[in-house]
């Protein structure tokens, strides 16, 4: 018997090794801010210079970078010993502190490359996407202008979309990286112009399923708005139920997660969860599929202890960096989100 059971596990083992497993992860985060200290006239950062109301210093600067590296290191690390593949991030002000994250000693190991593009946001803050290039190679970068609508917010400009399509180890994919409109001045009044960004993003992904009905769409980024919201469900475009995902539908894990009350960010202690990762259907195999190519898995909110608030009023918030003008020395009021992908 003993000798049975040794053969039994040799089998297995080398069953194994005939249907190797290749594992990847994508991820987003918004940043909280991350501004330089230097001012540019053209855009509204007075905050965010050491003669501000924030006193926002070049060894606050240094602090945040330490601390957004540290987590962007450690992003998906669970699911694949080099973390995140592409990271989709939110709420930076230029190409400057992407370079300043990207070669932090906390993610020089990584070897990150990134997209980036200016947009004309009044607050001068854009999205942006990292990338480690042994993974991905991208071959095409747009950034998508979102027009809003006359009366549904104060500012004239909001943050671009950026859309970049490239290859992931050798398979073709496309990545939106989205920044809604903010609810300032009320969810409802300002709903329009979230769904003037979700229209956007739709019309672009549509001009891309036309020709190619089976192709691999990623839509990431800090939505402002909650997975069963209209801007969406019905604009975007998205379902919590991956059979009825299709060619115009796509499938949002994260509408399960909010239904259950979990979250990626809290306010006046409502959890919301604005940052969210949706996938096309031909992302979707079936379990006993014999595809090669890459497939979702599952989806995480990456939410470590050291990025909670510990004590007072946000027990349980996410660590912020800014509460109004004071600063608190946290990570960002957002917790990151990933999925992982699979191919056989």
């Amino acid at each position: 018997m003993k000798w049975i059971n040794i053969i039994v596990v040799f089998l297995l083992l080398f069953d194994q090794t005939k249907k190797p497993v290749e594992k990847a992860v994508i991820g987003f985060y918004n940043l909280e801010n991350l501004y330089d200290t230097i001012d540019n006239i053209l855009v509204n950062d007075d905050e965010f210079i050491p003669t501000g109301a924030k006193n926002y210093s070049g060894s606050i600067y240094q602090n945040k970078l330490f601390k957004l590296a540290y987590v962007l290191n450690q992003l998906g690390t669970e699911d694949h010993p080099r973390g995140a593949a592409i990271i989709g991030v939110a709420e930076l002000e230029n190409d400057t502190v992407l370079n300043h994250l990207v070669n932090h000693f906390m993610l020089r190991n990584k070897q990150f490359h990134f997209i980036h593009f200016d947009s004309r946001d009044a607050r001068g803050i854009d999205v942006g996407l990292l990338y480690q290039p042994d993974f991905f190679h991208p071959y095409t970068a747009q950034s998508l202008q979102v027009n809003l609508p006359g009366s549904s917010k104060d500012a004239y400009y909001t943050r671009d979309i950026l859309y970049v399509k490239g290859q992931l180890s050798g398979e073709t994919i496309h990545i939106y990286v989205n920044h809604w409109p903010s609810r300032r001045g009320g969810e409802e009044r300002s709903a329009p112009a979230r769904a003037a960004a979700a229209n956007t993003c739709r019309q672009h992904m549509d001009s891309i399923r036309f020709h190619d009905p089976l192709a691999k769409i990623i839509v990431m980024g800090d939505l402002n708005d909650n997975p069963t919201d209209p801007s969406i469900l019905n604009v975007l475009g998205a379902t919590g139920n991956q059979k009825l995902a299709n060619n115009q539908v796509l499938y949002n894990p994260w509408i399960a997660f909010y239904q259950k009350g979990f979250g990626t960010l809290a306010n006046r202690d409502v959890w919301g969860l604005f940052d969210q990762i949706l996938v096309s259907k031909p992302w979707l195999v079936p379990e006993d599929s014999s595809s090669k190519k890459w497939e979702y898995v599952k989806a995480v909110i990456f939410q470590q202890p050291y990025m909670l608030e510990n004590t007072g009023k946000y027990k349980g918030y996410p660590m912020r960096t800014w509460d109004g003008n004071q600063y608190r020395g946290g990570f960002s009021d957002h917790f990151p989100t990933y999925i992982v992908i699979r191919r056989r």
